[in-house]
C-alpha cells in the first residue's frame, strides 16, 4: 500500500531508513502533496538517552554542579513556579520577587496577557528566517518607534547584542564620516554587557581580567567618570584633536548606571553629551537594557534626562522574560546598516515579537508608567525612612521608578550581598548592585500592599543587623 507525498513514496521512504509504513501518520493532503506530516518511527535502540525531568532540589544542584559551568554564584533556591510578583521553591516556599529576574518580568509571572499571547503565537509559527516578513516583527517595530525618538530597529535576543549592534552601528558610522580610528566614550563603573566588545566598553577591570590580548581589551573605547561634565568635555576635545582618522564615534550612556550601583544620569552631564556629539556628528547612544520600557516610570530611560540619542538600546524587560533585544535608531544612524552588515538567526522572531507586543499591550491598557511613578514613590519613602531610621546601616536611597537602590553604609558590618541573604531568610527576593547597595526591581505590576510587605520584610533584616541598639525613633 502506497501513499503519494509528494514524488516520493511511502514505501521508499520506509526503505531509505529503514521503518514500517505503519510508523507514519500521514496528514491533510492537498492536491495530492501531504501539508502535515507526524513521522513517528520505530526503532530497535535509541541512540540518544531521554532528558531528566527532576524538580528534587537536591538532584537539580548535584546536576548543575556535574553539567553546568561555573559562571554564576547562585542562592540556594530552586524555584518552581511563580505567579504575579510571588515565587515558590520546589519545597513550597513561598517569596516576594522584588527581583524580576533582575528587572526582566515586567509583567511578573504567569501574566494571563503574556501567557495567552506566547501560546497562540506557538499554535501559529514560532520562528522562521529574517529572509521573510514577520507581522509581529513588523507591529512592534512599529509601536518603538511610534512610542519613542527611534526611526528603525533591529532585533536581537539579548542586552549584550543589543548593544554589540550599537557599537558596530558607531563604527560604521564613524567609517563613513571618514574616520579610521573611531573612539567610542563610556563611563567608568558602566555595565554594557559580557560579550568581548560590550564588556570592553564596561569601564569595570574587575570584569576585563583574564580576557585581553596583551594587557588590552577590544580598542577604540575610552572612558570617562560618569556624570563629570567637565572630564567628558576635555576628553572629546582630546580624541578629537589627537591624530588624522582619530575621532569620537560616539559617546556611550547609561540613562541609569545598574550594575555600578543604581546611579541616575544628571541633565546636564546628558545635555552636554547631546551638544558635544551634534557638533562632531558623532552618536549619543544610550544603554536602556535595564531602565528601558517602564522600569523608570517614563518609557524611556533618557526622557528623565531631556535628550534625544540617535541610538538606543532595549533588551531585560521588553519581552517579559522571554529573550528579545533591539537596537533603536533615528535619522542617519537609522540608514546606517545596510543588507549584510549586521544580523541575528533569532532577533525578532515570531514568538520574542508576540511577548513584546503583549508587553507593550499591557503597559498602554493598564496605565502601566502610573502605577510605576506611584508605586517608586512608595518604595523611596519606605527606604529612607528605613534608612532615617537605622543610620549606621544604611544610607541614600536613589534612582527612578521601580529601579531603586538603598547603600549599605561600611558601619553596617555586611555587604549589599548579605543583606540581600538576610532579606531571603525573610521570603524577600532582593538583588545587589555592586557590593554596596541593595536593588529593589520588582514586576511593574507590583500593588500598594506588597509594596509596604516588602519594606517590613527588608525593614526586620535591618533592625537584625542592627541589634536592636541603631535604631532612631
Amino acid at each position: 500500500m502506497k501513499f503519494t507525498i509528494g514524488a516520493i513514496t511511502t514505501a521508499l521512504l520506509a526503505a531509505t531508513i529503514g521503518t514500517s509504513v505503519d510508523a507514519f501518520v500521514v496528514g491533510k493532503q492537498h492536491s495530492g502533496v501531504v501539508s502535515t506530516t507526524r513521522l513517528a518511527a520505530t526503532v530497535e535502540k535509541s541512540e540518544v538517552s531521554p532528558p531528566p525531568s527532576t524538580k528534587d532540589a537536591d538532584i537539580v544542584k548535584a546536576e548543575y554542579d556535574s553539567n553546568v559551568q561555573c559562571t554564576y554564584g547562585r542562592y540556594p533556591l530552586t524555584i518552581d513556579k511563580g505567579e504575579g510578583c510571588k515565587l515558590w521553591t520546589t519545597d513550597g516556599t513561598e517569596y516576594l520577587d522584588f527581583v524580576s529576574g533582575i528587572a526582566t518580568c515586567a509583567l511578573g509571572h504567569a501574566h494571563p496577557t503574556l501567557t495567552k499571547a506566547i501560546v497562540d503565537q506557538m499554535n501559529e509559527v514560532h520562528h522562521v528566517s529574517n529572509l521573510y516578513f514577520i507581522p509581529a516583527q513588523a507591529n512592534l517595530a512599529k509601536w518603538l518607534c511610534d512610542n519613542s525618538v527611534a526611526d528603525k530597529v533591529f532585533f536581537c535576543n539579548s542586552g549584550a547584542e543589543a548593544n554589540e549592534a550599537a557599537i558596530k552601528l558607531a563604527r560604521r558610522h564613524a567609517s563613513n564620516r571618514g574616520l579610521t580610528k573611531p573612539v567610542i566614550i563610556t563611563a567608568i563603573s558602566s555595565f554594557h554587557g559580557r560579550t568581548l566588545s560590550a564588556l570592553s566598553a564596561t569601564a569595570q577591570p574587575k570584569y576585563h581580567k583574564g580576557f585581553t590580548y596583551d594587557g588590552e581589551m577590544v580598542q577604540g573605547f575610552e572612558y570617562v567618570p560618569y556624570n563629570d561634565v567637565e572630564a567628558l568635555e576635555a576628553k572629546v576635545q582630546e580624541i578629537n584633536n589627537s591624530e588624522e582618522g582619530r575621532g569620537v564615534a560616539a559617546i556611550m550612556m547609561e540613562a541609569l548606571q545598574g550594575e555600578g550601583g543604581i546611579i541616575p544620569g544628571t541633565k546636564e552631564f546628558f545635555q552636554k553629551a547631546r551638544q558635544l556629539t551634534t557638533d562632531c556628528g558623532a552618536l549619543l547612544m544610550c544603554d536602556e537594557v535595564q531602565v528601558g520600557v517602564g522600569r523608570s516610570g517614563k518609557l524611556w530611560g533618557y526622557e528623565n534626562v531631556d535628550v534625544e540619542p540617535d541610538v538606543f538600546t532595549s533588551a531585560k524587560a521588553l519581552g517579559g522574560g522571554v529573550p528579545i533585544g533591539a537596537m533603536m535608531a533615528r535619522g542617519d544612524a537609522a540608514n546606517t546598516f545596510g543588507p549584510g552588515d549586521h544580523a541575528s538567526t533569532y532577533g525578532g522572531n515570531p514568538l520574542a515579537c508576540a511577548a513584546g507586543l503583549a508587553v507593550a499591550k499591557t503597559i498602554a491598557e493598564e496605565n502601566l508608567l502610573q502605577n510605576v511613578r506611584d508605586r517608586g514613590e512608595q518604595l523611596s519613602q519606605g527606604l529612607e525612612a528605613i534608612a532615617t531610621k537605622y543610620p549606621t546601616i544604611l544610607g541614600e536611597v536613589r534612582g527612578w521608578g521601580l529601579l531603586k537602590g538603598v547603600v549599605i553604609q561600611e558601619s553596617a558590618g555586611c555587604t549589599a550581598g548579605e543583606l540581600v541573604g538576610d532579606a531571603m531568610k525573610q521570603g524577600l527576593l532582593l538583588v545587589p548592585a555592586g557590593t554596596s547597595v541593595a536593588r529593589f526591581v520588582p514586576p511593574l505590576i507590583v500593588t500598594e500592599q506588597e509594596v509596604s510587605k516588602a519594606l517590613d520584610m527588608f525593614e526586620k533584616c535591618v533592625a537584625e543587623r542592627a541589634g536592636g541598639g541603631d535604631a532612631k525613633p
